[in-house]
């Protein structure tokens, strides 16, 4: 109920004529250590948005661990909130690869599928028809509209929650205000953030004595740091910090470049 209120919500939104372009690249490090590189980029137009990432692990770790993925989402604008109506993903490991695709319709999976279909297991809690009703998929919950008329990059836009399906997993991100903070990246962006607390809440399509599901499940200092689209009241994940026994994980951008676009001028006979 409280998925599909959200939903409402954001189809209900005052509509706001807002396009802007965000061209991102990311490094991830472990303890400090470069492990992974990756690009993220983003169109929101004023009927339709489209956002595609990509990347794979660098440095030290790519001799140890080869791999790489990629992951885009598509859909329409309405009412200024982002409704997507198709998400795709895959990853390539040394071992294999897996491709993950969802369609959509006002935040119902229509249809989805893993190629190559995954083995049962008996263990794993069962993703039910109604566990994918009034979802978001991954990369379009990550695409933070903050509504209302004032500056987006404000403590507000912590005060939200999106239940996600990925394909394989039903599952909550709830958010809390931390702190306001600047940051200046390598290249483009220098500004204000918002700095939330993020919390993994599992619901269904995972097996509960996983470690990692336990871990992530309990952390309570996970935070991440969201950035403006210029010219939207849209917030985008600037830098993601996850605690790990081996120090924490960092995820943050080194160029973060966005600008603007100016509306669409009707015709005129």
């Amino acid at each position: 109920m409280a998925a599909l209120c959200g939903l409402a919500l954001a189809w209900g939104a005052k509509p706001a004529a807002a396009q802007g372009k965000l061209e991102a690249q990311y490094e991830a490090t472990l303890a400090g250590i470069p492990v992974g590189k990756g690009a993220w980029n983003i169109d929101i137009q004023e009927d339709v948005f489209s956002a595609a990432a990509s990347g794979g692990t660098s440095g030290l770790l790519k001799s140890i661990a080869n791999g790489s993925g990629t992951g885009a989402s598509q859909g329409r604008v309405v009412n200024g909130a982002l409704v997507a109506t198709a998400y795709q993903a895959s990853t390539t490991t040394s071992k294999k690869t897996e491709e993950i695709h969802i369609t959509l319709d006002k935040g119902n999976v229509k249809e989805f599928g893993i190629i190559p279909e995954p083995p049962v297991d008996a263990d794993r809690i069962i993703v039910t028809d109604a566990h994918r009703r009034g979802v978001w998929d991954p990369m379009t919950a990550s695409l933070l509209r903050v509504p209302g008329t004032g500056d987006p990059v404000s403590p507000e836009a912590c005060r939200s929650a999106a239940p996600v399906f990925d394909g394989r997993m039903r599952y909550d991100l709830k958010l809390d205000f931390k702190r306001m903070e600047n940051v200046k990246a390598e290249k483009g962006y220098h500004g204000p953030v918002v700095v939330c607390s993020l919390y993994f809440v599992p619901v269904a399509g995972y097996i509960p004595d996983r470690p990692v599901i336990k871990y992530l499940a309990a952390q309570r200092n996970i935070e991440i740091a969201f950035a403006p689209v210029a010219g939207t009241r849209v917030l985008v994940p600037f830098r993601l910090k996850v605690p790990t026994p081996l120090g924490p994980a960092m995820l943050e951008a080194t160029s973060f470049i966005t600008t603007a676009q100016p509306p669409r001028v009707a015709k005129t006979q």
